[in-house]
């Protein structure tokens, strides 16, 4: 194998694959890169044996065929190289070794068998639709901070994706719960996501799309089969695995009835609670909401350290209430709202509260309440 490749794009490639390979693998194989060289263009994969990421870029072979490199290592050396540096790399008479060479660079690396990679790829996919990628982008940025890490509860470490019918026609909903807090996004249902299953994207799967998502203009195809889902992008095709296992009946915990409205400006909100919070114990992040009339009164009382009180503004005309959050939360939540205000439907200082950012409908949370 030999070929002429040009840095920048070698290096933009190598970034989006050498990400998924774990650091500290048992099995050597995994650790690499795999090259392909095929007319006109390199094939680069990568894989955890959960996640697969193939990119497809241009550069000049005078010599096809397939090895592996080091992943992390060669992505060093080649972003360690001057800018606008032509690398040529080439497999010799000795497999077991690969020379990258850029100007007057020279270096050998260990090479293992091609045969030797993993290929995720293989099997059917059932199901197939295309999103935007500004869509896809915003379903994960809506829902991900709500992903459990918590691995006894495996079936909570990523985001259900499904097919629902909602008001309005049919909607593809995002779903993600720690059981503290859920975040819902849903969108118009896209053609042929129709028959879908309804799927488990784990957690690392959904931060390595959102993270391959350069161009907000491209269309994402994406493809599912009841264990795999794939996603399709601008030469890249990330492969993963799904979590096997039974979302909870999420939509239960959803309040229907919560007849306490508040609306309140969502920046000054936030600020607030980012203030008195400064006080609150790292163990508890507890802030204590009085909400009467025209206005909340947050506080935060901690022994070790003092207390705080800020007042805001709001609109509410309901019977007093006292009720506790995690402010950490609370934080997130608001993160995700671009508008102006956040409406608040609450029940009592015991039951779920519902957020929504008052100018996007298309994001509903939940979140539980503390005591305080």
């Amino acid at each position: 194998m030999k070929v002429t490749i040009e840095r920048a794009a070698f290096l933009k490639a190598l970034n989006h694959v050498q990400s998924v390979v774990e650091r500290r693998n048992t099995i050597p194989i995994l650790s690499n890169v795999l090259i392909h060289a095929s007319e006109g263009e390199v094939r680069l994969s990568a894989t955890d044996l959960d996640v697969e990421v193939v990119e497809t870029v241009l550069a000049d072979v005078a010599q096809a065929g397939a090895t592996t490199a080091p992943a992390h290592m060669l992505y060093d050396i080649v972003r360690k190289l001057p800018d606008g540096s032509q690398l040529v790399i080439e497999q010799g008479p000795d497999n077991g070794r690969i020379a990258v060479v850029a100007g007057r660079s020279r270096f050998a690396l260990q090479a293992l068998p091609p045969e030797e990679f993993p290929d995720l790829t293989a099997g059917d996919f059932s199901n197939s639709f295309t999103l935007q990628a500004a869509e896809l982008k915003k379903m994960i940025e809506r829902t991900r901070f709500a992903i459990s890490t918590e691995e006894t509860r495996y079936y909570l470490n990523g985001i259900y994706l499904h097919a629902i019918e909602g008001e309005g026609g049919p909607k593809l909903r995002a779903v993600a719960t720690d059981g503290h807090r859920l975040a819902q996004f849903e969108l118009t249902l896209p053609a042929g996501a129709a028959a879908m299953p309804g799927v488990i994207i784990p957690r690392k799967t959904v931060l390595e799309v959102h993270r391959l998502l350069d161009d907000q203009n491209a269309s994402v195809e994406i493809s599912l089969s009841a264990s795999k889902i794939r996603f399709g992008f601008d030469g890249i095709v990330l492969t993963s695995k799904l979590i096997d296992g039974t979302f909870p009946d999420y939509e239960r915990v959803i309040p229907k009835h919560n007849d306490k409205v508040l609306e309140i400006d969502t920046k000054l909100f936030a600020q607030a609670v980012d203030r008195v919070s400064t006080i609150s114990s790292e163990k508890g992040r507890a802030v204590k909401l009085h909400i009467s009339s025209g206005r909340v009164v947050l506080t935060v009382n901690n022994p070790e350290s003092g207390s705080a009180e800020e007042e805001v503004a709001a609109d509410y005309d309901s019977e007093e209430l006292d009720i506790g959050f995690n402010a950490r939360y609370l934080l997130d939540i608001a993160g995700q709202f671009g508008g102006d205000n956040a409406r608040m439907l609450l029940a009592d200082a015991g039951s779920p509260t519902v957020i929504r950012d008052a100018d996007d409908a298309s994001a509903l949370y939940v979140l539980m309440p503390m005591r305080v």
